[in-house]
Formats: structure tokens, C-alpha cells, sequence
């Protein structure tokens, strides 16, 4: 057996005279790769050992791809070596990964040759390794239903390409141990190492090649949009980047200013002017946004976003064959028909389920009525009852004199048995409108009583509750949930719908309810055009009205004289969310293409002021030269992944995601700069 070193490695070996070097058998062959495996410190317990840098052989096959048809064959794999299983003196196991899985080695450490390989167990956990071996079909009993459990590799070479420390912050093969989410982020590279993660990175990638060959096939041309644009207020915070090129003077005064870009929240604006010009009739996107937001689990101050948008939509067509169908009373069917196919592409693939050819559909009124949501959960059939026309015309009158109605949401003994011990711990502590009534036999004639509606001065009588009763079917052992609320829908939700989750939640979280594994897919359509309900957008609104989806969407053609006669609550968006579980996956509407209707909710609804509006100056110039009616959509590829890879948080379908605050602990970002960085850009720091 012939053994060679480096010239320069090997006199670097005679300035370290307290290591011992460890060589690397190998079985003879014509060709001679003889490398250094590692210097390991005698007297320490510490590593000082050094990459392979020099020639090694090429791999042949991943850690994931080897089977019963290899068996016989000579192969040279390459991945991380992870923690040995010593059966005996004469027999060890390793397992091997990379990114596309884990093979099993197998080592005899004796013999000519294996006296050289029991220094194997010498490498740290980790450490990138080069392992050549023979291919061999494990004995039947010891066969694992894995994609290489039916096969092993009997080791005769090993090269220590990057030895891993001792000291590693944690193991990524460790599954036992709990890290926490603080330290897994700040070595977010380490983390990328695990399983579960590298697979989500796969399926995302795979995802995201049937969306470009779906839309590709529909005629769809992929362009990319600015991101560096102008402040607009059109929602959401922003993120702000300094520009240290351009200036421009204060009017009236001969100070300069400081100048920033904006990131975009969307691609809104520029797909639209890119439709309007003509140059293309089917845009769409993978596209980069930004938001100023405070971080949950779905959302993230970066996000992707599937980003479309489409050239003569209709604007809710009578002959459109979904309109007696399926309640979709608007426009955008085009945008639906792409959307379904494009869905229905991605579950076929990648899940093996065939989708129905199109979604439910539900209004807004419907699902927040019905579910308390405008993104119900489908899945399980708790509903809400509007129970204000079961009341006496005296009560009904009361009720509407203050311009609310009284729901219910009832927990059977008899058919919610799911939901019955979560039920039982659910407390509306956060919820000051609700009210939980457990009927017994000594309530059952008075529950209303109990609730407050007495205080309208009309009394109940035992008659009217047992009409009530008889229409609710009520009984003894039922638990009702009782708010009133606005007779109108608005916002996101209603105290009874934010009830109805949490009981799915905690239900789910005590094992009584587990969710069907089919897909709930959901439109949901005609949204409030306008409202004044949205936590998230007072801050630019300021007590005026706000767009639900974005300024730029269309009213219903039925609802236009109602706009222009300034009853802007009354007024229906033709806005379209795709929900699916539970969880808004996309949105997005057909857009005013008429520059006086468009220039209306700028000035009349949203108030916007001269200078609010000059940021849209473009946008309006474009309609007024013979935009075509467009509309689009843009879906959640990061919630859609975490759906997809059935995780909880949208980080675990993110390279290299933010905190819930909004850091990077890996990058340390946000970082501070200097005054004198920050004096290019004409910016003067001001310090609390």
C-alpha cells in the first residue's frame, strides 16, 4: 500500500510535533488519492485539524438515491458523518447525509485495512466526509421502510474533507434535544441542516416550477418589477431606503432634503402600468415584498408572493357560467380559472390529490354570519346562528333600535362531542360582548334572562323561550356562546367567530379533534369596498375611510350610483380571497380602469390630500390612455409552503427568515450605521 502527503502539508506536519497523523486506507487501485484525514491534538481534547484541501475523488451518487438495483457496486458518497452505533469490536455502523437523505455505513474496523478505518470513529459528529464502499442489500430483517433502508455501504475509504468542531452550538441529527428558536436562528445555517428543513426547501423549489410551467402554459409572461419605488399610501408600513444621489429643495426654501425610495408592499402599481401599456395581456411574478409589520407566524417583514395580473377581465358578466353556480356574483373569473388550475396543478404533484375543478364560493356577509370569519375554517361544522329573528317583534325592534343583532353559537352534548371538553375550559376572557350559558334544567326556561337583554326593558316570557328553544333545538347539557353585535358585518371578525377558533384550537391541542387531511378551499367574495374597521391601517387612515383590499379595486357595477351617491358603506368590492384551512392564502380584485371613477376614491372616499395623491399621478395618466379592464391576484407562496409542509410558522418554509420582531440573529440585522453614513444621505440621527 503506497502512502503520500503533500509537500507542503507534510512540512507543515514537522512544526507540529505533539500531533498524531492519521492517514486513510484505502483498498489498492490504479488510481492513488492518499490524503491527510486530520491532525487530532494528543493532549487535548479539542480538534486541530484542518480541511482537505486537495484533490479527491468525484461523488457517484447522492445519500438518497442508492437501492437494491446498486447492490454489487462501487460508490463514492459524500455528506455529513453522523453519531456511530458500535455493535462490537468488529462491526460499526455510521449514518451518512446530505440533502437528499441518509445512507447507512458499514465499517469493519479490523484486518488490514480496517485498522485504518477504526480511526472513523475519531471524527467529530458533522464533519463532511468522503466515504467510497461497496453497495450491499441489507439482510431482510434489518430492512427500513426509508428510501435507502433496504441497501448499506461496506466502507473501505474514508477522506475528511471539513472536520466539525467539538464544540458545535447543536446538533442538527440530534432530535431529541430541544432547541430553542433564539439560538436555532442565530445559526440559522447550522439549523438549515436538519431534515424536516432541507425537505421544505425542496418542496418549495418544486413548487415553485409548476407555478412558472402552469403559467407559462396559460400564456403567461414572467417580468420583473422595480424594487426600489416612491412611498405611496396604500395600506401598509413601509420600508424606507435613503438615497445619497438625489436632492430636492423644500418649497419655498432653499434647504435641501434628503430623498428615499420605498420598498414595495406588492408589485401593485408596477403590474398594472405594465398591463395598461399593452406590451403584455398575462403578467405574473415570484416577487420579492416588504412590510413594516409586526411579525406573527404567517407574516414576516419579507415575503414572496405569487404575483399576477391579466388584461380584459370581466366585470361580473350575467352569461359567466359560474354566476348561478356558485354565488360568484363578480367580475375576475379568468383570475379564478387560472388560480384553480394553478392550485389544482400544485396538489396533484406534490400532494397526489386530485382537487374538485373549482372552489366554493361564499360572500363576505355569508362567511362572517355564518363562521365570524372572512376566512373561515370549513373543515369542522360548528356554526354561528343569528337568532335576533326568533326573538319577539319587541325585541327584534330593541336590537335594531341600537343597531345590533344577538348570534349564538351552540356546543351540543349530543353532536359536538369533539368539541366538548375544549368547550368546557374556553373562557371569553378577552371578550367582554360574550357570554357562555351551560343549560341545565333549572335555566332552560330563563337563558336569555341571564344575558342582559332585559336591560332593553322588554321582559322574556316562558313562551318565548321556549319558541326560541324549539327553532334552536336547545336541551339540557348544551352550551351557548351569546354576542351581540353589529347588525352589519365589519372587519375581520366577530367575537363569536374569534370564539369558534379558539375552541378548534384547543379542541386540537387536547387530541378531541383532529382535522380532516382533505383540503377546505374557499373564495370568498364581494368584501366592504371601504372600511373603517382595520386596526392595521389607521395609521394612514386617521378616522377616514380606508380600502379593505387596495384604492385601486372596483366596485360592483350594481353598487356604483350607490359610491357616487356617497353611501360608501354600502358599497361591494370586487375583491376575491382564496382561503384554504382557515388561513387567507391570496388575494385580489378586478381594478377601476376609468380615470374619473379612480381619481373619485382618491379625492371623495378616501380623502386622499394633493400630495397622497401625486404618488398615483402615473397610475391615472395610464388609465386615461386607454387602459383595457384588468384585474389579478397575488397568493402567499410562504403561507402556501407552510401549508403544504405542514408546519405552524412560515419561518420553516424561509432560507433564511426574520424574528418575530423583525432581527436576523444570523446576520444581525437591523444593524446600526454611523453619524457619518448617515450624514451622506443628508439624515441627522436623534437619540432618546
Amino acid at each position: 500500500m503506497m502512502l503520500s502527503v503533500p509537500s507542503a502539508r507534510a512540512s507543515f506536519v514537522k512544526l507540529l510535533p505533539s500531533t498524531n497523523l492519521h492517514f486513510v486506507a484505502r483498498a489498492p487501485s490504479n488510481t492513488h488519492y492518499f490524503q491527510t484525514a486530520s491532525f487530532w491534538n494528543t493532549q487535548t481534547s479539542s480538534t486541530h485539524a484542518f480541511s482537505h484541501s486537495a484533490p479527491y475523488p468525484k461523488r457517484t451518487h447522492t445519500c438518497g438515491e442508492l437501492t437494491p438495483a446498486h447492490a454489487g457496486s462501487r460508490v463514492t458518497l459524500t455528506g455529513w458523518l453522523l453519531p456511530e452505533r458500535k455493535v462490537s469490536k468488529a462491526l460499526s455502523f455510521f449514518p451518512i447525509k446530505d440533502c437528499s437523505g441518509t445512507t447507512q455505513l458499514v465499517v469493519h474496523p479490523q484486518g488490514h485495512v480496517g485498522v485504518q478505518l477504526a480511526s472513523l470513529s475519531d471524527v467529530p459528529v458533522e464533519s463532511t466526509v468522503l466515504i467510497e464502499g461497496q453497495v450491499r442489500v441489507r439482510p431482510k430483517k434489518d430492512q427500513r421502510h426509508s428510501s435507502t433502508g433496504e441497501i448499506e455501504v461496506h466502507v473501505d475509504n474514508f477522506i475528511v474533507l471539513n472536520p466539525a468542531s467539538r464544540d458545535m452550538p447543536f446538533y442538527p441529527s440530534d432530535s431529541q434535544t430541544l432547541v430553542n428558536e433564539e439560538l436555532r436562528a442565530r445559526h440559522r445555517h447550522l439549523d438549515l441542516r436538519r431534515t424536516a428543513l432541507s425537505d421544505n426547501l425542496r418542496k418549495r423549489s418544486q413548487v415553485s416550477r409548476i407555478v412558472r410551467e402552469t403559467l407559462y402554459s396559460e400564456g403567461f409572461l414572467e417580468v420583473e418589477t422595480p424594487l426600489l419605488l416612491k412611498s405611496s399610501p396604500e395600506g401598509a408600513r413601509e420600508f424606507l431606503v435613503p438615497s445619497r444621489i438625489s436632492r430636492s429643495a423644500t418649497e419655498g426654501s432653499t434647504s435641501e432634503r434628503p430623498l428615499f425610495y420605498s420598498l414595495p408592499q406588492s408589485p401593485q402599481q408596477p403590474k398594472q402600468l405594465l398591463v395598461c401599456s399593452g406590451a403584455v395581456d398575462k403578467y405574473f411574478q415570484i416577487a420579492k415584498c416588504f412590510r413594516d409589520e409586526d411579525g406573527r407566524r404567517d407574516r414576516q417583514p419579507e415575503f414572496t408572493q405569487i404575483d399576477l395580473e391579466m388584461a380584459y377581465i370581466s366585470w361580473g358578466s350575467p352569461g359567466s357560467k359560474h354566476t348561478e353556480k356558485d354565488s360568484w356574483r363578480i367580475g375576475g373569473h379568468e383570475v379564478r380559472a387560472v388560480i384553480e388550475s394553478l392550485i389544482g396543478n400544485i396538489w396533484q404533484q406534490i400532494e397526489g390529490v386530485r382537487l374538485p375543478s373549482s372552489f366554493k364560493v361564499m360572500t363576505y356577509n355569508e362567511a362572517m354570519t355564518r363562521y365570524g370569519s372572512d376566512k373561515p375554517d370549513t373543515r369542522f361544522t360548528l356554526e354561528i346562528v343569528d337568532i335576533a329573528p326568533l326573538l319577539t317583534d319587541r325585541h327584534q325592534a330593541s336590537l335594531a333600535n341600537h343597531g345590533e343583532t344577538l348570534e349564538a353559537l351552540i356546543v351540543r352534548r349530543s353532536e359536538s362531542q369533539p368539541f366538548f371538553r375544549a368547550n368546557e375550559g374556553c373562557k371569553p376572557d378577552n371578550e367582554p360582548t360574550v357570554d357562555r350559558i351551560l343549560i341545565t334544567s333549572d335555566n332552560l326556561r330563563t337563558w336569555l334572562c341571564s344575558y342582559g337583554l332585559a336591560s332593553f326593558g322588554v321582559a322574556f316570557s316562558p313562551e318565548d323561550h321556549a319558541s326560541v328553544n324549539k327553532a334552536l333545538r336547545v336541551s339540557e347539557g348544551d352550551t351557548i356562546w351569546l354576542s351581540r353585535r353589529r347588525a352589519v358585518p365589519e372587519g375581520g371578525s366577530t367575537a363569536l367567530g374569534r370564539m369558534r377558533s379558539q375552541l378548534s384550537e384547543s379542541a386540537q391541542s387536547l387530541g378531541d379533534y383532529v382535522p380532516p387531511a382533505s383540503p377546505h378551499f374557499l373564495w370568498v367574495t364581494e368584501f366592504p369596498l371601504f372600511t373603517r374597521s382595520d386596526p392595521d391601517k389607521d395609521f394612514l387612515a386617521r378616522g377616514r375611510w380606508s380600502s379593505t383590499h387596495h384604492p385601486f379595486t372596483a366596485p360592483m357595477w350594481q353598487d356604483i350610483d350607490v359610491m357616487y351617491a356617497g353611501r360608501f358603506d354600502q358599497v361591494r368590492g370586487q375583491h376575491y380571497d382564496l382561503v384554504l384551512n382557515g388561513v387567507e392564502i391570496g388575494g385580489g380584485s378586478v381594478r377601476v380602469h376609468d380615470a374619473t371613477m379612480q381619481e373619485y376614491i382618491f379625492s371623495q372616499v378616501l380623502q386622499l390630500s394633493e400630495s397622497e395623491k401625486t404618488t398615483f399621478d402615473h397610475l391615472l395618466h395610464a388609465l386615461k390612455c386607454g387602459a383595457a379592464p384588468h384585474g389579478g391576484i397575488a397568493l402567499g407562496f410562504d403561507r402556501l409552503m407552510s401549508i403544504l409542509c405542514k408546519t405552524q410558522s412560515i419561518r420553516d418554509v424561509i432560507a433564511f427568515p426574520k424574528t418575530g420582531s423583525g432581527t436576523d440573529l444570523l446576520f444581525k440585522s437591523p444593524g446600526a450605521v454611523t453619524k457619518d453614513v448617515l450624514h451622506q444621505y443628508g439624515i441627522q440621527p436623534t437619540y432618546r
